[in-house]
């Protein structure tokens, strides 16, 4: 397949849902990234189960952040960069529309560096060399690989994180009744603030909002039956719900297991290795390696989605679609991920590259945001599938929301 714009009469078997599921979870991979794994640990680290319901309440949010980005795909045909270079002045489009390139280079950098890392982990590998072998490998599978074998391929990588991740709690005491409290019950204690807000954002990234509104067109039927695009929004919503509860699930595991070891023993814990290297003699071997393991499949899938999420920005800048074998798609792909892993080469502070990458993503985010909104609260470009009184009341609050804490973070780092 080689862009995602096809045409197909649709089914009417109840099975035919299974055939909308992938676009969701390619998605998810974005928030189980490297960047999650800091906060998350983090947050298990060093407040222990209390801050569970910070990942309840941000995929919420996601939840209808996303929703509302794939109903944009669903419903005009056109990605978010697409509707975004067709509906707004090309002077202020341009802004938007590079900052969220820039914002996809940012947040590949981080997924690199997360498999680089991971490689370290496992072969003591220099990161250097990790970034460049991370770098050829998606690469290899972004450019040779159609949308539904890379779908086929993070799915499989969704799976090992999770089924990882599952090995690990087995293996360790959950106080499930802390964890069932720390789920539901709101709580901010001493200095927390700025791992609530690093929860945050590492779970709600703008350039999911344009990945999600692109792919979601590779079930794309005849846009000018209705009956058709019902089907698809409510096809898209379950598999966007099912998606980010298996993200919630994933990104609840990090913090449970963080919570049963490292809080347990008094170890707050700030980085990947240093992870990596207290679980071996708090849980052996085994849990050691896999952890290291499921970081570099972790890696691997959040960079191809970050690289298609800049090929597909850069792509709409010029009103094309998602197309890998078109020049558009490969130069957005090329701009994404090769300046990540150059940058890469020349830290010295793998933590710091993580910050700061965060920091980028927190004021490009609000842009994109409020970006959606307005083109979804567009009768011109949604027609009579605009958001609804209820639908803006939510998308704005979680949008100022979001904002909010986002320049909360920026403010702490600085």
């Amino acid at each position: 397949m080689k862009s995602f714009r096809n045409r197909h009469k649709p089914g009417h078997k109840a099975s035919d849902f299974f055939k909308y599921l992938g676009p969701g979870l390619l998605v998810t991979v974005g928030f189980i990234d490297p960047g999650n794994w800091v906060s998350n640990l983090a947050a298990g680290s060093s407040y222990g189960y209390v801050l569970l319901w910070m990942v309840t309440v941000s995929t919420i949010m996601l939840i209808v952040l996303q929703h509302n980005a794939a109903h944009l795909g669903i419903v005009t045909g056109k990605c978010l960069s697409e509707a975004t270079t067709e509906n707004i002045r090309p002077w202020i489009k341009n802004i938007i529309l590079l900052s969220a390139v820039a914002a996809s280079i940012s947040t590949a950098m981080a997924e690199i560096l997360g498999g680089a890392i991971a490689l370290n982990m496992l072969f003591r590998l220099p990161l250097q060399i990790g970034a460049i072998i991370i770098l050829v490998v998606v690469l290899l599978l972004q450019f040779t690989n159609s949308y539904k074998r890379i779908e086929k391929i993070i799915i499989g990588f969704v799976s090992i994180i999770g089924l990882s991740f599952l090995f690990e709690i087995c293996v360790v005491h959950i106080n499930w009744g802390s964890a069932m409290t720390g789920w539901v019950t709101p709580s901010f204690p001493l200095g927390s603030m700025p791992v609530i807000m690093s929860v945050l954002g590492a779970v709600v990234m703008p350039h999911n909002l344009f990945l999600h509104s692109e792919i979601i067109q590779s079930h794309q039927f005849n846009l000018q039956d209705d009956a058709i695009i019902q089907k698809e929004l409510k096809h898209e919503f379950t598999d966007t719900l099912f998606s980010m509860i298996v993200g919630w699930a994933i990104n609840s595991a990090m913090i449970l297991l963080a919570a049963a070891t490292f809080f347990e023993h008094g170890t707050v814990i700030t980085d990947l290795s240093q992870a990596q290297g207290m679980l071996k003699p708090l849980l052996g071997s085994a849990a050691s390696i896999i952890f290291a393991v499921a970081l570099l499949f972790a890696g691997l899938s959040s960079s191809i989605t970050a690289g298609m999420a800049g090929g597909s920005i850069f792509a709409g800048i010029f009103a094309k679609p998602y197309d890998i074998t078109e020049r558009h798609t490969k130069a957005g792909i090329l701009i994404t991920m090769v300046p990540a892993a150059l940058i890469i080469l020349f830290i010295t502070s793998p933590f710091q590259v993580l910050i700061y990458s965060q920091m980028l993503l927190s004021i490009q985010l609000p842009i994109t945001i409020f970006t959606l909104i307005y083109l979804t609260s567009s009768k011109k470009v949604m027609h009579k599938y605009v958001n609804s009184k209820l639908d803006k009341i939510f998308l704005w609050s979680i949008g100022i929301i979001v904002t909010g804490l986002n320049i909360a973070l920026l403010v702490s780092y600085l």
